[in-house]
């Protein structure tokens, strides 16, 4: 026996567990889940195995599921219990809250003046920085980004100006277009590494630039849990002035679409910082015009 039994303070405990090797689990994350009054999981199937694996009884308990689809009256019944009896939360996979719905919960429990403490353990984010050969001095989680193309893109063009490494989530089914979107936005030769199933037998890390690692899983779709870095991008000191030099040549003879994107090519600047200018000083030329 690895837990050790005790009586847990009244509130939220989240709980950190493994990633993939059920053995990564902590021995006070296996002393909460063994102690708790209540427990409440984001899939309640993974914990029920991770617990019979350490021999964690759940001695009459039953695990609640709180996910995207039952977090709305969930919470609320948690926290009723948590006002009075200990509730440990478990994500599926790596540390609660992070791309997980407990952060309803913590947020809830928080403003209801509600205890709330951590059991933390390993973490998808920083166990692919450790193995991604990319700088881990800044970073920068995003998540998941959205699924379709145009906002995807967007949400890139969002990030590019960012002075760390970036760690994403993404599905196998989506990777590929990701870091075709990604090549596109940040450019080709960023520095990039592709980490999948993490800590489990098949762990693979893949490096290279967006580019090669676009190139690669257009032709591939892997399987697992990925996470995927992309390097900093090397930042250049361009000024305004020289933005809007470059622009009103290119909106002589292209259409504002085409100009911005000849500028953020030319100068190497992310496309809806350029775009945007575009429309600012097309917009004042037509009002311009109309003033005379």
């Amino acid at each position: 026996m690895n837990h050790i039994k005790t009586t847990l303070r009244p509130g939220i405990w989240f709980v950190g567990v493994p990633i993939g090797t059920a053995r990564d689990i902590t021995l006070r994350a296996l002393d909460v889940l063994a102690s708790a009054d209540v427990l409440a999981a984001e899939d309640t199937r993974s914990l029920r195995k991770l617990m019979d694996i350490h021999g964690v009884p759940l001695d009459g308990r039953r695990i609640e599921a709180l996910h995207e689809h039952s977090k709305e009256t969930q919470v609320a019944r948690l926290l009723a219990r948590a006002t009075e009896e200990s509730v440990a939360y478990a994500s599926e996979a790596g540390m609660p809250l992070i791309a997980d719905p407990g952060f309803e919960l913590a947020r809830a429990a928080r403003v209801a003046g509600i205890p709330v403490t951590c059991a933390p353990g390993p973490s998808a984010v920083l166990t692919a920085l450790v193995l991604g050969g990319l700088p881990t001095d800044a970073f920068h989680f995003g998540g998941f980004l959205p699924a379709t193309r145009s906002a995807r893109q967007r949400a890139l063009e969002g990030l590019a100006g960012i002075a760390a490494t970036l760690v994403l989530y993404e599905s196998p089914k989506r990777l590929g277009a990701l870091l075709s979107d990604a090549t596109d936005r940040l450019g080709a030769e960023r520095p990039a590494a592709v980490c999948r199933e993490l800590t489990k037998r098949f762990e693979d890390v893949r490096r290279g630039t967006l580019g090669e690692l676009a190139e690669a899983y257009a032709r591939e779709t892997p399987k697992g849990e990925i996470v995927v870095l992309i390097g900093r991008g090397e930042t250049k000191d361009v000024k305004e002035k020289d933005i809007d030099r470059a622009l009103q040549s290119a909106l002589s003879d292209m259409t504002v679409k085409d100009a911005a994107a000849f500028v953020a090519e030319s100068l190497e600047l992310p496309r809806r910082r350029v775009y945007q200018r575009a429309l600012d000083m097309a917009r004042d030329v037509k009002q311009g015009d109309e003033a005379e």
